[in-house]
């Protein structure tokens, strides 16, 4: 399997400086296995098969579990998550499905974020949501395949 094109990010080096450097940036602000929890289910949602390969195996080095890991998928069924680690995983598919409802980011989705994040944190948590995202398009419009960057 092939990707389409040379990835963007290494046609135009520059985009890969700024996006690592906002990836490094949202790492300061929340623990990497939340984060990579987030990660991963922006990426089962937006079909990013490097991401979906990758991003376990990411939290694995951080000492995440593959029982928490299989389950992110149906996160809200799994008695796994923390109350924060469910709001930011709410948080994250409300932003990453953006046109899927009305009103994109509910209040309720909203206020529990809050009840666990200071600001701070939810900027961190809102920009890491955003960055991934943006890996998760760039790799699924050029159908890069997995396996091809390793962590």
């Amino acid at each position: 399997m092939h990707a389409r094109m040379k990835h963007p990010v290494m046609v135009l080096p520059e985009a890969m400086n700024l996006l690592q450097s906002l990836g490094g940036l949202t790492k300061q602000g929340l623990p990497e296995k939340l984060l990579e929890l987030v990660h991963l289910r922006a990426s089962q949602i937006n079909g990013c098969s490097v991401c979906v390969d990758m991003h376990p195996k990411t939290a694995r080095k951080l000492g995440e579990t593959d029982e928490r890991l299989f389950a992110v998928s149906a996160w809200r069924e799994a008695p796994y998550f923390t109350n924060p680690e469910r709001a930011a995983l709410a948080l994250t598919e409300a932003v990453t499905r953006l046109a899927d409802r009305e009103d994109p980011v509910p209040d309720a989705i909203w206020d529990e974020a809050a009840k666990h994040f200071d600001e701070r944190e939810l900027a961190t948590l809102i920009l890491s949501i955003a960055t991934i995202n943006v890996w998760n398009r760039l790799n699924a419009t050029i159908k890069m395949p997995v396996g091809v960057w390793k962590v």
